[in-house]
């Protein structure tokens, strides 16, 4: 099996070209090569198809072999793939995902893809559709600073789903926050039936957002696309930010915008190759 190792401001994946492979067994496949020791290492398996209502189709499984149902630096990554890969010139295309058709502009620069804009949608807020369990929040809509108890303490969540679930918390303290502790917690937590990526973010100033991420099914990675685009839309319905700002991942930065217009959130952000590899 032929695959390539991509990465997104550090969220790596390991891609594989679906219009030539086979993978019988992906969420196996993805347990086996996202293994940093025994296997390739990533923060998880991406599978490029061919697309049945769009250019392509993107299935990505995490670490843990869970399906998700979209990644927005795995989205960037396939576009570079597809098109410096030869399997399309278009620099406008649409992705299937589990979360919908998701459409990408391909930003060239001599020839080769720089960065990667991405029409990530609405974000959702009905809490029946990030999912939320309604028994825990006393009826509110949307879940905005929503005072959560979590081990005995008590956080202000908000939370937003951008084809996949987010519970984002505005605090000073991030950089030191032992997020291998509190990420679990949070992920596991009842109010969260299909569980939950968490964002923890600092708001530097109304264009700039710090942001650490532990993700469904991957653990602490360092980016997050829809955690990123889920950070900036509950900065703004906190009234904390402008709906174009930079976030700062510990991979590096994304530019996120809410459009007022069309009301869907728009991500910017480079993608690049690491390596091309085989495996049995």
């Amino acid at each position: 099996m032929k695959f390539t190792k991509m990465q997104g401001i550090g969220n790596d994946y390991v891609y594989v070209d679906c219009t030539r492979e086979r993978i019988p067994d992906p969420a196996a496949l993805a347990r086996k090569i996202s293994d940093r020791h025994f296997g390739v290492g990533s923060d998880g398996l991406v599978l490029i198809l061919p697309g049945e209502r769009a250019d392509f189709r993107m299935r990505m499984f995490n670490a843990d072999g869970s399906e998700a149902e979209m990644c927005g630096n795995a989205s960037r990554c396939v576009g570079k793939y597809v098109y410096e890969r030869g399997l399309t010139d278009k620099t406008e295309l649409t992705l299937e995902t589990g979360a919908g058709i998701r459409p990408l502009r391909l930003n060239l620069r001599e020839g080769r893809v720089e960065s990667v804009r991405v029409d990530m949608g609405a974000p959702e807020l009905r809490p029946e559709a990030i999912p939320v369990n309604p028994a825990l929040t006393d009826g509110r809509s949307p879940i905005r600073a929503f005072p959560l108890e979590v081990e005995g303490r008590v956080f202000p969540v908000t939370c937003v789903s951008m084809g996949n679930p987010h519970c984002v918390i505005f605090q000073d303290e991030v950089e030191t926050w032992p997020l291998e502790i509190w990420g679990p917690r949070f992920e596991n937590h009842p109010l969260f039936p299909r569980r939950t990526n968490t964002e923890f973010a600092r708001i530097m100033d109304r264009e700039h957002i710090r942001m650490r991420v532990w993700e469904r099914g991957s653990g602490e990675t360092l980016a997050c696309g829809t955690g990123a685009c889920a950070t900036l839309a509950a900065a703004v319905l906190n009234g904390l930010a402008e709906r174009r700002a930079f976030l700062e991942l510990n991979g590096g930065e994304l530019e996120i915008c809410w459009d007022e217009g069309t009301g869907h959130v728009l991500m910017t952000g480079p993608a690049e190759f690491v390596f091309d590899g085989e495996m049995p």
